[in-house]
Parts: structure tokens; C-alpha cells; sequence
């Protein structure tokens, strides 16, 4: 068994932060949001994985994750030369997967349901396709399936305008080596592209055992701002540990569930947690609201911030106003000049400097 982890695209609803890197990098409790797929998929048992990358950032990519040393995997980098649909992904794919069964797992999405019972009944039922559905209010914007009372898979839609149902396709599926043939056998869509509804409904096509399991935790999609920060709300929520490693002076306070790196300074300010910070930081006459995560090397002075997320090495200071809501992108600077007091909302991208006046 093996795993193919989709992490190339263009990251077009995350703009401006995807002009300049991966979206699958974005961090959310401080944590690259491919590495979350990473390690559902090494819990499962799986250890030979191939991440799919763009001529765009598939040098981050391998630069962050590495060959999967640091991981206890292996890990083959595949090059897309354009974002051609998910079932091109796998066909660009096929001399790594060989006749190998695999996991496909889009990269920018998170699960809370461990994948092994799902791997289980794939390999029980000697399945060609298991595919992961969660009922959402807005099935149109996904692959939607329509199944039986026995989980027995009849129709799958890409985006309907009158979905047949209210089951998205979750980004996970498991496929035996039929799905090359099925892909071989399909046309692009008529925006172009491989998709592997188009395949999976081939494999229906042609009677093939194909099953859906329905999620009952959360998935999370993480493509665009208010969905990261969601992301970022329940991950702080479920799995941060508190621990305070770096140094908190006696003006400071900390309240609740704070996690604070090694090296980082709190100077008379408050947090209320959950919150994460990274290494390195300086803070400074601050205030630190539920549901933020700070990564490495971010300094904030006089600052007012809740429910945000901010990349490895920003600087925001001098704002007096609360910054809710808001994805500060690495490197960024944000300061303050004359202004009326009112809430902001930022989506910034990386190396930018934005002054309020």
C-alpha cells in the first residue's frame, strides 16, 4: 500500500499568500497543513508516499518536508507540469504507484478520523474505490455522491447545480490499480481537466465494487481564509499540549491553554489562550485573544490581536485597534499612524508592509 499526497495547484482562493508560496504550507497551529495529511497517512502504517508538486513551489515544498528522513518515511517528490485535474495527479503519478493499492489525500485538507479503520475496510472488502463523504450545507460546491442505504456508491457529480444529495466527496479516497485503467478511459471535463469523479464513475460504469464510508468528525478544506482560521480554531481546540518554554515576566499573564516556544519574550502582556506561539518571538504591552497562532520570529509591540493567524517573521506594532479574523503573511510588516478606532480584518501576504494612516 502506498500514499500519493496532492500538493501542487495554485492556491487561487488563498491569494495573495499563495502569489508567494504553497498553499499546502500554510501553517495552522503552526503546523504546515500538508504535514497533517503526512502524518494520518504514517499512523495508517503507510510508509512509501509520493507528493505531487507544481513548477511554482515544489522547491518549498521539498525544502520544508524533506525526503521523509525526519518523518520515518520515504518520500518521492512527482512533478505536475500544470494543474490538469486530480485524475491527471494520479496518472502523472503511475510509475511510482505501480500496481500498488493507494491512499490519494489532497494536501490542503484535514481530517479528525484516524484513516486506518477506513484502510481496513478497504482491504477487507477487496474494494477498487473507497471514497469519504461528509454531509454539508453546500453541496454544490463539491463532488457530490449518491449512495444506497448499504453504502453502495450509484451516481458521483462534479460541482451539480442540483445536487442529488447533500454528501461532498471528502479529498481522501482509496484506490486499487483499476483506477488507471478507469482513467484512461475518461475525456477531460469541459473545464478541462481530469477529474476523478469522471473515474470513480467508470469504475460504476463498469460494475466494479466501489463503497463509500461517511466521516463523522470534522474535515476541514483549508482553500480559503475564514476556512484556515476555522482550521486553526479547531486544531487549537482539540490538540494543543500547553507549555511555556520561553521567558514570561512577572507583568505578564497567561491564561488558559498557551503554548510559548523556546526563545521567545513576553513583556508585560496578556494571553488568553488557546493560543501558540512560537520560537523566538518578542511581545510587548500586548494582547493575545483565543484562537491565534504566532509563528517563529514574529515580533508584536502594543498590539491587539484575537482569532488570527500570523507567518514566521511579521511585525506589527504601534495598532491600538483589535486585528480579528486575519492571516498576516511571512515577513509582513503592519504599523499605525493616525487613525479612528475601529476592528480590522487583514489577509496580507508575504513580505509586505502595510501602514495605517
Amino acid at each position: 500500500m502506498k500514499a500519493l499526497i496532492l500538493s501542487g495547484g495554485k492556491g487561487t482562493r488563498l491569494r495573495p499568500l499563495t502569489y508567494t508560496g504553497a498553499k499546502q504550507l500554510v501553517p495552522v497551529a503552526n503546523k504546515p497543513i500538508l504535514w497533517y495529511g503526512l502524518e494520518d497517512i504514517i499512523g495508517a502504517g503507510i510508509t512509501e508516499i509520493g507528493i505531487i508538486i507544481s513548477p511554482e513551489t515544489g522547491e518549498e515544498v521539498k525544502a520544508k518536508t524533506g525526503n521523509g528522513e525526519k518523518f520515518g518515511v520515504n518520500i518521492t517528490y512527482i512533478l505536475q507540469e500544470k494543474p490538469a485535474g486530480l485524475a491527471h495527479a494520479v496518472k502523472v503519478a503511475q510509475p511510482f504507484l505501480g500496481d500498488d493499492s493507494f491512499i490519494m489525500y489532497l494536501g490542503d485538507n484535514i481530517i479528525q478520523s484516524e484513516l486506518q479503520t477506513f484502510l481496513e475496510t478497504f482491504k477487507k472488502q477487496d474494494l477498487d474505490a473507497l471514497i469519504m463523504l461528509r454531509k454539508v450545507s453546500n453541496p454544490s460546491a463539491f463532488g457530490v455522491a449518491k449512495v444506497d442505504e448499504n453504502g453502495q456508491v450509484l451516481q458521483l457529480i462534479e460541482k451539480p447545480k442540483n445536487p442529488p444529495s447533500n454528501l461532498a466527496l471528502v479529498g481522501i479516497y482509496f484506490f486499487s490499480k483499476t483506477i488507471h485503467e478507469a482513467i484512461d478511459n475518461i475525456q477531460p471535463s469541459a473545464r478541462g481537466e481530469l477529474e476523478i469523479t469522471d473515474a470513480i464513475q467508470k469504475l460504476l460504469d463498469w460494475e466494479k465494487p466501489v463503497k463509500a464510508c461517511t466521516l463523522e468528525g470534522w474535515w476541514l478544506d483549508t482553500g480559503k481564509k475564514d476556512d484556515l482560521l476555522e482550521a486553526n480554531r479547531i486544531i487549537l481546540d482539540t490538540q494543543l499540549s500547553p507549555s511555556v518554554k520561553g521567558e514570561v515576566d512577572e507583568k505578564s499573564q497567561i491564561i488558559g491553554r498557551v503554548q510559548i516556544g523556546t526563545g521567545t519574550k513576553v513583556v508585560n502582556s496578556s494571553i488568553r489562550g488557546p493560543v501558540i506561539i512560537g520560537e523566538n518571538c518578542y511581545l510587548e504591552n500586548c494582547f493575545i485573544g483565543p484562537y491565534t497562532s504566532i509563528a517563529d520570529e514574529v515580533t508584536l509591540i502594543e498590539g491587539d490581536l484575537e482569532h488570527s493567524v500570523v507567518l514566521k517573521g511579521a511585525k506589527i506594532s504601534g495598532i491600538h485597534q483589535r486585528i480579528v479574523d486575519s492571516v498576516i503573511g511571512q515577513r509582513a510588516q503592519l504599523g499605525v499612524a493616525n487613525m479612528r478606532p475601529k476592528a480590522l480584518r487583514f489577509m496580507i501576504g508575504d513580505d509586505c508592509q502595510v501602514e495605517l494612516s
